[in-house]
């Protein structure tokens, strides 16, 4: 079965549709209809070829490709939704709602607005969505989302100084956990492997494999083990450079190449 991925916003999730018969490709710009409604799209990568095993949900067709007037409307319902943030924080701090309002998306025929908010427990927001039904005159739909997609929504600098992965290119959050800190012999400090939204930084997760790696033969910091020189305790590992520090018995140390100590143990 041929599906094409189709994006709604920059490094966002992908979705599979039928593309039918319409001549459409990378960077193609369609109308499709989603959960939401009907909403512009643009077609990321070639046409895959898929079992039905791989569809989680129902496939739905491409509508159309996108015509001039789709795509005004759709750069006419981005002009208004910076005003729809601003007055629903206004109506939100009316009704003392503690939430922190993100973005707002209107569909592409305006018949849904979705607003994103950000908060720490349930918010009661039933009152709030006939207030903001009152001034836009649609159907609306509020979404509480958790603090890493909060800081997809608004960007930002990373501790790297350079923009933070989730608003260039990640499409979908993976688990992060501590573990993967300490294999990486990271510095443990809440302030330093945490991202602008609190969470572990999700680049910590792109290099584990690779850590995992180059950690299979290495020795633990505290292990005793024997070398040419005799024995000795590893005070510290480098496992990027594949070395470890050691103190011997006699109060000497060393900067020792793993594969140094690694030809000798199997030549034992």
């Amino acid at each position: 079965m041929l599906v094409a991925q189709v994006q709604f916003k920059p490094a966002g999730k992908k979705y599979y549709f039928d593309p039918k018969s319409f001549d459409i490709g990378n960077g193609s710009l369609v109308v499709v209809e989603t959960v939401r409604g009907i909403e512009l799209g643009k077609v990321v990568g070639k046409l895959l070829e898929v079992s039905e095993e791989q569809l989680h949900s129902e496939l739905k067709p491409v509508i159309r490709v996108a015509s001039e007037k789709d795509i005004k409307d759709s750069e006419y319902n981005r002009s208004l939704e910076d005003n729809v943030v601003k007055v629903t924080k206004q109506l939100a701090k009316k009704n003392q709602l503690e939430m922190k309002v993100l973005a707002a998306e209107y569909t592409l025929d305006r018949d849904r607005l979705v607003v994103y908010f950000e908060a720490e427990g349930r918010v009661d927001f039933r009152q709030l969505v006939k207030d903001i039904t009152e001034v836009f005159k649609t159907r609306i739909e509020l979404r509480q989302v958790g603090s890493r997609d909060g800081a997809k929504f608004i960007g930002g600098i990373g501790p790297c100084g350079l923009i933070t992965c989730c608003t260039t290119f990640i499409g979908e959050f993976d688990n992060v956990s501590i573990k993967m800190a300490k294999n990486q012999n990271l510095s443990l400090n809440p302030q330093k492997i945490s991202g602008n939204c609190g969470k572990l930084l999700c680049c910590i997760k792109f290099e584990n494999d690779v850590y995992e790696e180059l950690r299979i033969n290495m020795p633990d910091v505290g292990d005793r083990i024997m070398t040419k020189d005799g024995k000795a305790t590893v005070l510290g590992i480098n496992i990027l450079r594949q070395s470890m520090r050691v103190v011997y018995e006699d109060g000497s140390y060393e900067q020792l190449l793993l594969k140094t100590y690694l030809d000798f143990k199997n030549a034992s």
